[in-house]
């Protein structure tokens, strides 16, 4: 970490490249990834260093791994959390010292690589999802972030307004207590400063949606014996169905402390009726004498709310600042990172020299589609899960063969109804950028896709399908800063191509893909790939003007502009 000085120096008008408000996951992996590219950050975070956060977010998505990977944390992250031989399975059970009605098996971060036991484990991806705790994930990420050369962490620092004109933004900042007023200066900045967001407030971004979906009563204990009590394998997530509560429960350290989500009523949420320890004991199984401690209580309402807009001239916003909505598979802090790495491989552009002011247009264009759609399959899921919570036979838990059909036929439902958010492959891969100002369309659509399900394509706007280039080499491995060219035909000229892009400035690196070594999906001898993976161009030749390609995909076709001057607190 460095200091910031007080006030900036009059022949250097800027303190860092980008500001960033907020050092969750989202804020810190915008500040790896523009350290990555040399690009200078101040980042700013109320908290004290290395104070981890309460526990939330179980989940690091396979997406969000994959990035990992490239920003060189992936193997850390993935040794972290739940002990290594530790199921990350999904139990469902009436209780959780009860009886066990399903399963979705996930194997161990120890097996992750190497087993073909359960629903994800087939995915095409170099890095499978991960199940950890975010109390346990963000210290890390703060401990990597503050050792990075390009970037200044302000740890107890209040974020307090901004301004910005033709040229950068000013920040105005303080101590916790108010002292100290500082005016950081950057070129861009960016709000990852979680749902009640100032930043948002500050560009007028206005929050839609759905503003209560569900009341929950979170609780996160302590009950070192509660392991002896429970049936069966262990999991990291466990469903609990019965006459008297339903809930979710996780493994936070695999040992002795777990998160209790009890899910209330809307006349206990009204009147705030729900008797705490009650419920909890009601979920895990256990009786008035059995002991636990209260780690931390939160009590929460899932929402679906997305804003309106992500940017206002210099300032963006993203994660929770951007848009809230029922955490279901982590999808909320996973879609926040996949928001800001579009945003600062964008940023890194503009700020190399060589991108023009439509490559900064297309982070509006490109995410809040997909965040919109995002938020509708996790609301459309929550609202099945709560039905399902109506429809629990009130004989699960008798010990008798009507008692026992009953709970193999609600373990199928609750197996199919769940499998497709604890294995969301197409949440991970199916999305793609259909309107965006900075890729070449062919006519081709992308397909469609579900929350659980996609297919895999190479229409521009789509996912690249990983595969490897040699063993333990992934395509992803070999994306360069810019752009991406790969060559799947050996008789392809590529050189238009890369003379435009030079020309331009452009970085363009060609990969020569091995025979039979990409899947079906790549029909064209050309394929242009994004750092972020996505499809930008395809062709079995170069285009008539491929300058004219260049500058489309450098966001240099368009006479938009990003200098629109705004006031803070309009």
């Amino acid at each position: 970490m460095t200091s910031l000085s007080p006030v900036p120096a009059r022949h250097d008008p800027y303190d860092a490249d980008v500001i960033i408000v907020g050092a969750g996951p989202v804020g810190l992996a915008a500040a790896m990834d523009l350290d990555a590219r040399g690009i200078s950050v101040i980042l700013i975070e109320q908290r004290p260093f290395l104070q981890p956060p309460s526990v939330k977010c179980n989940h690091v998505a396979a997406r969000t791994m994959e990035q990992f990977r490239r920003l060189g944390v992936a193997g850390q992250v993935r040794a972290a959390g739940l002990p290594a031989d530790y199921p990350h399975d999904v139990a469902f059970r009436t209780a959780l010292t009860g009886k066990e009605l399903t399963r979705i098996p996930i194997p161990p971060s120890g097996e992750r690589y190497t087993s073909a036991t359960g629903p994800d484990t087939e995915w095409a991806t170099p890095e499978p999802p991960h199940r950890i705790n975010q109390t346990f994930l963000e210290p890390l990420l703060v401990r990597h972030v503050a050792g990075l050369p390009h970037v200044t962490l302000l740890n107890t620092t209040r974020y307090a307004d901004l301004t910005q004109d033709d040229n950068g933004v000013s920040a105005t900042i303080t101590d916790l207590d108010g002292a100290s007023r500082r005016l950081p200066r950057a070129r861009f900045l960016i709000g990852a400063d979680g749902g009640h967001s100032a930043v948002r407030r500050q560009i007028g971004a206005k929050l839609h949606g759905d503003a209560v979906i569900q009341s929950v009563q979170s609780t996160c204990i302590r009950a070192p014996g509660l392991y002896d009590l429970m049936p069966g394998r262990r999991a990291w997530g466990y469903y609990a169905y019965n006459s008297r509560r339903k809930g979710h429960v996780y493994a936070i350290d695999g040992h002795e402390t777990f998160l209790v989500h009890n899910h209330l009523t809307a006349e206990e949420a009204a009147s705030g009726s729900a008797d705490r320890d009650w419920c909890i004991r009601a979920i895990l199984g256990v009786p008035d004498g059995f002991g636990y401690e209260v780690v931390s209580k939160e009590d929460w309402v899932a929402r679906r709310l997305v804003a309106d807009r992500f940017r206002d001239g210099r300032v963006f916003i993203a994660g929770d600042a951007a848009h809230l909505w029922v955490p279901y598979g982590g999808y909320g802090m996973n879609a926040g990172i996949a928001d800001v790495l579009n945003l600062t491989w964008t940023l890194g552009a503009i700020l190399g020299g060589w991108a023009g002011p439509a490559m900064i247009d297309a982070y509006e264009a490109e995410r809040l589609p997909i965040t919109a759609q995002v938020s509708k399959f996790a609301m459309s899921h929550a609202e099945r899960v709560i039905k399902s919570r109506h429809a629990v036979p009130q004989n699960v838990e008798d010990d008798t063969e009507e008692g026992e059909l009953a709970r193999a036929a609600f373990g199928r439902q609750a197996y199919d109804l769940n499998v497709q958010q604890f294995a969301a492959a197409g949440l991970n891969f199916g999305y793609s950028y259909d309107s965006s100002p900075i890729i070449s369309y062919d006519g081709e659509p992308a397909p469609e896709y579900t929350m659980g399900s996609y297919t895999p394509a190479t229409a521009p706007g789509c996912r690249a399908p990983h595969f490897w280039l040699e063993p333990g080499v992934s395509l992803y491995d070999r994306l360069g800063h810019g752009y991406t060219l790969l060559r799947l035909g050996q008789g392809a000229d590529t050189e238009p191509l890369t003379a435009a892009a030079a020309a331009a400035g452009m970085p363009l690196e060609v990969v020569d893909v091995p025979a039979g070594a990409a899947p079906a999906e790549y029909k064209h001898a050309l394929v242009i790939c994004r750092e972020d993976q996505h499809v930008a161009w395809r062709g079995d030749a170069a285009p008539a003007d491929p300058a004219a390609l260049a500058d489309l995909l450098r966001g240099a076709a368009t006479a938009r502009s990003w200098r629109h001057p705004v006031t803070a607190g309009r």
